[in-house]
């Protein structure tokens, strides 16, 4: 099981914009779900958000090694599916994840780190 990730949270589509934010939330999907039927990524988890008064309308959680995600963020194509959902969608964030077992080293390292301090 993967212990990094990619996450990718959205808004809002912009007024004006709702057709094209469909269609790009199609491409996108499309194209995740290529990554992960190709080995480029382990997981893919799509979610939407009930109303709850945030910001934060879904997310997409992406799973994998963390040199094959780097290497993907740097890959035109997911460069413009982001640029594109820029211009669709308000407060999209695309942000390196820790998830799993990576949670579990991180919050390892953080208490040392506090052992260190006190």
């Amino acid at each position: 099981m993967a212990d990094y990730g990619i996450f990718i949270g959205w808004g809002a589509s912009r007024v004006g914009r709702e057709v094209a934010a469909s269609r790009l939330f199609e491409e996108a999907v499309a194209y995740w779900s290529g990554l992960k039927a190709s080995g480029e990524i382990e997981a893919l988890d799509l979610v939407l958000l009930g109303a709850h008064g945030g910001d934060l309308g879904g997310f997409a959680l992406l799973q994998g090694e963390p040199e094959k995600l780097a290497r993907l963020r740097m890959a035109p194509e997911w460069q413009r599916l982001v640029m594109r959902g820029g211009i669709c969608l308000d407060g999209l964030g695309v942000v390196d994840a820790q998830v799993n077992g990576g949670v579990l080293r991180s919050m390892q390292q953080w208490n040392e780190a506090i052992a260190d301090l006190v």
